[in-house]
């Protein structure tokens, strides 16, 4: 056998040197390549990322207003505490029990261990029923019912 050249009857003109580079596919049984919308991609993602941090914001702005609900209850038992411990007391509070305070017409205050329902036919001595209070482990206070 005789060594001939080798003719390829595709011309080069139309034949890719690196095809698997094409926009498009090179083959009829080929994957079918369409060109990505560049800004459609960028809007969905720019409204994802909206969606994500306006979730996670809302997340942080539930937590910051139980934290001021905590603040408040906190300051209100701060006050309600001022208030008990510069009233008239005739006993030793102990912690975890319920207490009864109550003002007179003079304008201070009592810590009672009768509740406002337990004094009987006449009613409590006192001009005003204003919380029933727990001593808590911190030595506040805690308003159960005013």
């Amino acid at each position: 056998m005789e060594n001939k050249e080798f003719n390829n009857p595709i011309d080069k003109d139309k034949v890719a040197e690196n095809p698997h580079l094409l926009p498009y596919s090179h083959t009829v049984g080929g994957f079918v390549i369409k060109p990505i919308d560049k800004g459609k991609v960028k809007g969905l993602s720019v409204e994802s990322m909206y969606k994500q941090t306006t979730k996670q914001l809302d997340q942080i702005r539930e937590q910051m207003e139980l934290l001021v609900k905590q603040g408040m209850k906190i300051q209100e038992r701060i006050r309600v505490s001022e208030m008990i411990y510069e009233s008239e007391i005739g006993f030793k509070p102990l912690i975890g029990h319920y207490y009864y305070l109550y003002s007179k017409k003079n304008g201070k205050n009592v810590l009672s261990l009768v509740g406002n329902n337990e004094w009987g036919v006449n009613g409590h001595p006192y001009d005003k029923f204003v919380a029933k209070v727990e001593l808590l482990p911190d030595h506040t206070w805690d308003i159960i019912d005013d």
